[in-house]
């Protein structure tokens, strides 16, 4: 959450596991230990770009408790956290379809619980990356994805995913002072983490025309913090933020640099914007065709929209 050397906080997870596997003792339905531990290490694995070995951690703990009979919070946690893995790696419409799984099973359990905004968060967000905006807000209303939120960490963090969506939906104001909300909340934690609390880049974008000073500064924090936490999709996502805001050669400079490190992140929603913003900043049929490829394979209609609505409008040849 701090957005410390992610190499480091990889190398801290790897020790808490014996060859790469959950040490005697710490296993999903222990009653000992819990889940926080489990869920705090396949997290912090799902941040810094090891999909891998989050994933393995989330469907062992969604196989645990399927074997064991347990259908209450545990569950849908690990449907929650199988749709959180899904959406890191791009596959967004599994990811929809577990985080409906958990909110249906979350239902039984309660709403205004951690679990239950886990399920919402990530579902409205999967949502807002797939294109369905009006279906996000319907889930935001419906189940109630709004102030006070919890104390406890929601990832990624409910303020900064509400911000969007309003921006998204066109409440512009609304959403701004939302982000400026997840700013000071984040300020307080000592939350920089631009993956995880991704107001600022948001931010950033709304506040372009109206105050281009700040937004550039926002720009420039994203990237520093981004930096600091060193993964390919943090760096990538600054460089994207950093290009939307600029114009001409500058701004192609900078969405292409963003490719080439979403290209290494397995995070391939991600890769997908960023190729299709550098299409059209170039003005290239050939990257605008491979976003539209990768925008179709993650199930992001919204960005397959936009790739074919610039290839219509005359992209170049290149």
């Amino acid at each position: 959450m701090h957005g410390e050397n992610a190499e480091e906080v990889a190398e801290l997870c790897d020790r808490a596991l014996v060859n790469g596997r959950l040490a005697p003792g710490l296993g999903w339905t222990d009653t000992e230990w819990g889940i926080e531990l489990l869920l705090m290490l396949a997290n912090a694995y799902a941040f810094t770009d090891r999909l891998d070995r989050a994933e393995t951690l989330y469907n062992e703990a969604l196989r645990a408790y399927e074997t064991a009979g347990w259908s209450g919070g545990h569950l849908a946690l690990a449907h929650a956290y199988v749709g959180l893995g899904h959406r890191r790696r791009g596959r967004l419409k599994d990811a929809e379809a577990s985080l409906r799984e958990s909110l249906r099973l979350a239902e039984r359990v309660g709403r205004r619980l951690p679990l239950y905004w886990t399920a919402t968060c990530n579902l409205v967000d999967t949502l807002l990356a797939r294109g369905h905006v009006e279906e996000a807000w319907e889930v935001a209303e419906r189940y109630g994805f709004a102030p006070p939120y919890p104390s406890t960490i929601v990832l990624p963090d409910p303020r900064s995913v509400r911000g969007r969506l309003l921006l998204a939906v066109g409440r512009t104001k609304d959403g701004v002072n939302e982000l400026e909300a997840a700013e000071k909340a984040a300020a307080a934690r000592g939350h920089h983490n631009p993956v995880l609390v991704p107001w600022a880049a948001d931010l950033a974008r709304a506040l372009a025309t109206e105050d281009p000073t700040r937004a550039a500064r926002l720009a420039v924090d994203v990237r520093r913090h981004a930096e600091r936490f060193g993964t390919d999709t943090a760096i990538g996502e600054a460089l994207r933020c950093a290009a939307a805001l600029e114009t001409g050669q500058r701004a192609v400079r900078l969405a292409a640099q963003a490719v080439a490190y979403l290209e290494s992140s397995p995070c391939q929603y991600e890769h997908a914007a960023a190729r299709i913003e550098y299409g059209i900043a170039a003005r290239s049929a050939t990257d605008l065709h491979r976003g539209l490829d990768l925008a179709v394979s993650c199930g992001a209609d919204g960005l397959a929209e936009r790739a074919r609505a610039a290839l219509k409008a005359g992209a170049g040849p290149g």
